[in-house]
């Protein structure tokens, strides 16, 4: 069984950074602010698919009862992302400084449209911060429980 980002959440980060992407071709103070959130949404985003992502890809398997030793890579990026959640929960507070900022003078600027991203850009990473890690997290200790029952049985 792949491990795959799923498709909602693919979608999602491909809309909210070409949206971002769109917004960093502006002049001004707003265009220079869009800049450093798509630079730090870039980064940010290729960490999530490397390893936070591909485990929440199983949930279908695994709310039907699924349980495959394929499924044990799902653990390796569990543990990675336990052990890298403080630095992935420090970017996403420089991301929302930065969103704040671009929030400000997109203001001042103008650019209404950008506020509005940038407010719903702030609720994708509570959701992430609050819904999407946990549950990779869980995922993984999960299948780590159910591999290793799994193992002594055979």
């Amino acid at each position: 069984m792949e491990l795959r980002t799923p498709t909602p959440l693919q979608s999602e980060h491909q809309a909210l950074y070409a949206e971002i992407t769109a917004a960093a071709k502006l002049e001004g103070r707003t265009g220079k602010a869009a800049r450093l959130v798509a630079r730090l949404l870039q980064r940010h985003f290729a960490l999530e698919d490397e390893f936070v992502f591909p485990p929440l890809g199983l949930l279908p398997a695994l709310a039907q009862g699924t349980i495959e030793s394929e499924m044990a890579a799902a653990v390796v990026m569990a543990n990675r992302l336990h052990d890298e959640l403080p630095n992935l929960l420090a970017v996403q507070r420089v991301i929302v400084a930065a969103l704040e900022e671009l929030m400000v003078v997109a203001e001042e600027e103008g650019h209404a449209e950008l506020v509005g991203f940038a407010e719903n850009m702030m609720l994708h990473e509570e959701m992430e911060r609050d819904v999407s890690y946990p549950t990779a997290i869980l995922i993984g200790k999960y299948l780590q429980l159910r591999l290793k029952t799994q193992e002594e049985r055979a």
